[in-house]
Formats: structure tokens, sequence, C-alpha cells
């Protein structure tokens, strides 16, 4: 953290929720380093840690190294203070599961769930699942929830705005009917969106600061960081490549109502019929894995053409956005190298020579796990913001207007009010 100098006090700047990021951060690991990296006082650094171990936010150790006498006491941030719920829903698998304050995976449940029943079957679905792994804890445990959902998402709303597709979700606002059950802070976005959030935070933040996530599943979509941001768009839109029209398609009517829209025809959904009218009996994914793994031409074609095909899309995206890599993740991309060199291929020829200088396309580092990993990492970097972290702990000392949850209800703006630690 860089402290600003000028016209504020560090004992200003440094308040308790900043101090805890220096904790988390491992920027100040002793009560002799806060006050050296923020010039506060010794009795102001005691006051901040003292209400950072009471909330337990923060645990104490004793076996830090010593040079004589008694060895100084280390900060640690406690990641067992508290869980978080998260689910990332796809269009036919769902993973539900319970982290955390780190992010840090303690339990979770995979079910095939059709999202296009609608929330009103689904959500309580969601709930019953979160509320058998949470098991004997005590609901004071929930910090929050995070849910991804393969629909655009109105951010600050936490609605969901899919006109065309997944209907049933149309203008939805999903936290009100979570917090209803769990009254706690809820965040939702885009699913690509948090997966490409938990691949770049946990894989590539120390790397790059430019990176475009491209979903190949049962449907495709993607994520864009920009500076390391998620860049969601003026309504929460951006990275809505799946209905991009490609050339030489064959004519596909895609979901959308639009033709030769890349989701229609290199997705996972597209590979299996295409496969099925070559006369390949293939009822999943598992099926096309055994028939690549056994080197079957037919196949081997079938997939390397949706590569090419999904690369036409990428290729125009890494002209637009100059991204240092592209991950390239879910069911398909992960299992299927014909897939990944089919999008190269595209890339290295399509794109400028400039913007391919020194890009990378990889597959994805976290797999699977990304999903649930940056649904943790979106309601963890909401409730435990500086700001977020002074009002908890002021709520609960008296110091500051109370209230009943860290944020409100909704994932729009960072949260000022709190639910206490």
């Amino acid at each position: 953290m860089t402290w600003p100098m000028g016209r504020r006090s560090a004992a200003a700047l440094a308040s308790s929720g900043e101090v805890l990021h220096l904790i988390r951060t491992g920027e100040a690991v002793t009560r002799a380093d806060i006050g050296r990296v923020t010039g506060l006082s010794r009795p102001a650094v005691a006051l901040r840690v003292s209400g950072l171990l009471e909330h337990g936010l923060v645990v104490e150790h004793t076996d830090g190294p010593s040079t004589g006498g008694r060895p100084p006491a280390r900060l640690a941030f406690n990641a067992a203070g508290g869980v978080v719920l998260v689910s990332s829903l796809g269009a036919s698998r769902t993973q539900i599961a319970m982290c955390d304050l780190a992010g840090r995976e303690l339990a979770r449940t995979d079910l095939e769930i059709d999202v296009e029943r609608g929330p009103d079957v689904v959500l309580p679905l969601l709930m019953d699942v979160w509320a058998d792994l949470l098991g004997e804890r005590p609901m004071s445990q929930v910090r929050g929830v995070g849910l991804g959902v393969p629909a655009t998402v109105e951010f600050a709303a936490g609605r969901t705005e899919s006109a065309r597709v997944m209907a049933s979700w149309t203008g939805v606002m999903i936290p009100p009917l979570i917090s209803a059950r769990y009254p706690v802070p809820v965040f939702v976005d885009n699913d690509v969106n948090v997966i490409a959030m938990g691949e770049y935070q946990e894989a590539y933040a120390g790397e790059v600061r430019d990176l475009l996530f491209v979903k190949v599943s049962t449907r495709i979509g993607a994520g864009v960081i920009a500076g390391g941001e998620i860049l969601r768009g003026a309504l929460g839109a951006a990275g809505e490549i799946g209905h991009i029209p490609v050339r030489d398609g064959g004519g596909v009517l895609c979901r959308c109502g639009n033709i030769d829209c890349v989701d229609s025809v290199a997705s996972g959904t597209a590979i299996l019929r295409d496969l099925r009218a070559r006369g390949r009996e293939v009822s999943s994914l598992a099926d096309v894995v055994t028939l690549v793994r056994a080197g079957d031409a037919e196949t081997m074609t079938v997939v390397r053409r949706a590569g090419r095909l999904l690369g036409e899309v990428v290729a125009s995206a890494v002209n637009l956005l100059n991204p240092a890599v592209v991950v390239l993740g879910g069911d398909v991309a992960e299992q299927f190298q014909p897939l990944v060199s089919g999008v190269r291929e595209v890339v290295y020829r399509r794109s400028t020579a400039l913007s391919t200088r020194s890009l990378r396309i990889e597959r994805s580092r976290l797999g699977p796990s990304a999903g649930i990993t940056g649904c943790a990492l979106m309601v963890i970097d909401h409730i435990l913001a500086p700001e977020v972290v002074d009002a908890s702990i002021g709520a609960l000392s008296g110091g500051t207007a109370g209230g009943s949850g860290l944020a409100p209800a909704h994932a729009g703006r960072r949260p000022v009010t709190a639910r206490g630690f």
C-alpha cells in the first residue's frame, strides 16, 4: 500500500481497515512494522490492532524471530473468522461451495441443474445446499454470498438481463431473494466474469495486467481484465463474444435468433451436434474426449474446425483489447488440445503483428475451480475493503451508526454499513 504524503496525517490515513490490508498482504506483520509503514504512534497501532483482534479479523502468534529478549508477536489475517457461500452456475453444471475468508474451498457440491428452469427453482436449491454445507456452523459465521450466473448482469443492482437467453431470469434482482434467508451482502456477476477474475487473481496477477478469458463449454463467453480490473461495460454486457457471427459457419440458427454466432458453431453443444450429424454416437463431452484420445479423424476434424471458428472471434478481440494473455477455459478448452491449437493458428495469423508480439494463448491454470475462487474473491474484496472493516468495527464499538449487515444486500456500491465480525 502506498501512503500519500501531504495534508493528511498518517494517523488519519491508517485506519483499522487499512491496517488489516497491510496484515493481509504481508506488508506489515508486527506492531513495529505497522508503525514503521504508517507512521502511527505505538498507542495508535495498539488501538487498531486491538480492534482487529477483538472482532476476530486477525490472530497473534509469538513464534517470530527474536533479536534478543522477548520475540515480537506476529500478526496474521484470520481466514477462519468466517465463511462465504458461493456458487458458479453453468448452463448445465453448477458448482456450490463454502469458502474461508481467504477464498479457500472448505466444502463443495457439484450438481447438474438446468438453469432454464428459472430462479424460483434454482435459487432455493442453492440455498438448501449451502445450508447442508454449513452443517453445525452458526449463521453468524456467514459473511457474504457470491454468485456467478450464465447471463448478462447489471452488477450494481445484481439484476440479470437476458432478453433472448435464460428468458425466465430476465429482470430478476437476485440479491433480495437470497438475503431473505441469508441476511448478508450478496454479490452477483456474469459467470465468465467471476471465472476470469479468479484466474487472474490466483494465477496471473503478478505477471500481467491485461487478460482475456474465454470460456468454451456448453456455451461460449468471455471475461475481460483491463488494468487488473474486470471490464463489465456500460450495461454489464462486455465479453458477450458468443453471439458474434463468424464466416462460413454453415447457416446455423443460434438460440439468440441470429445466424452463425460462434456459440452456435464452436461450443460444446455445437461439437456434439456436428459429430452426431457425421454418424458418431456421442451423448456427452466425455464421449468426445474418448474419440479424441483414440485419434478418431472425424472427431479431430470437427474439434479443430470449432477451434478455428472460435479463433476468428478471439483474433478480433485481441486486436481490439491487446491482452498480454488469452486464457482458454471451460470443459471443451480444458480437454481438447485440437481446439486450442485451432484457436492459436487463427489468432496468430489474423491478429496484428504488434498485438501478438508477446501474446500468450494458454489453457486455464485453475481449471474447474476458477469459478468458485472467483465468486469467493468477489465477495471478500468487498467485505474486507478498508472502509467496510472500519464501519463494521465502528458499528460494533458504538463509534458509528449501526447496521444489520456488511452492506446493503445488493452488489452495487462498495458497502459502508457493517455486519459484525
